[in-house]
């Protein structure tokens, strides 16, 4: 399972106000983004980045998107989702809610023949599979910039776990790319 967002140098995915507008990627990075989103088989979300990504399921009816951002639509839309939240009633789209814990969906997921990895997003949710020993790639998107604050890349459980550098690469913008597997 892989783990992959924008994250500001000090360690956020948004700052202190929630915010997150310095991660919107230049052409270049939104390539490599659309890329990395081909090879998801289905995706894991969290209620807030679910919510925030709920904008993709009717994005392509947007006469301002460009080219780009209708092939990440087309690409984003089809995957199919499992939603963790408490709250919310129904999801969307090509969306379920879990139906059981975060172990036992990945351990359903993980035994169901697919094409495409288990990708997982949202920090809270990423956190929980991180101390569950769940998740085999970080794949961090690092931006040049200091938040001071918010919601941490990496939430801190008290666990050690060691990496070994898959990748490395660093864009025109100044964004460098970080993949991370996680060494066993």
């Amino acid at each position: 399972m892989t783990y992959s967002m924008g994250v500001s140098i000090d360690g956020y995915i948004a700052g202190p106000d929630g915010g997150f507008d310095w991660t919107a990627p230049d052409e270049e990075v939104f390539r490599f983004v659309t890329d990395e989103i081909r090879q998801v088989g289905v995706h894991l979300l969290g209620r807030g980045l679910y919510e925030t990504m709920l904008y993709w399921e009717t994005a392509d009816q947007d006469p301002s998107l460009d080219d780009s951002m209708r092939e990440w639509a087309a690409i984003w839309k089809p995957i199919p989702k499992v939603v963790f939240s408490t709250t919310l009633p129904a999801v969307q789209g090509n969306a379920r809610l879990a139906s059981g814990s975060l172990a036992e969906e990945i351990e359903r997921l993980r035994a169901e023949p697919a094409e495409g990895h288990i990708a997982i997003g949202g920090a809270a949710l990423a956190a929980e599979a991180a101390a569950l020993g769940l998740i085999d790639e970080y794949r961090a998107r690092v931006y040049p910039v200091l938040v001071g604050g918010g919601i941490p890349f990496f939430a801190q459980r008290g666990r050690r776990v060691d990496l070994e550098l898959a990748e490395t690469r660093t864009f025109s913008s100044r964004v460098v790319y970080l993949r991370y597997r996680v060494a066993r």
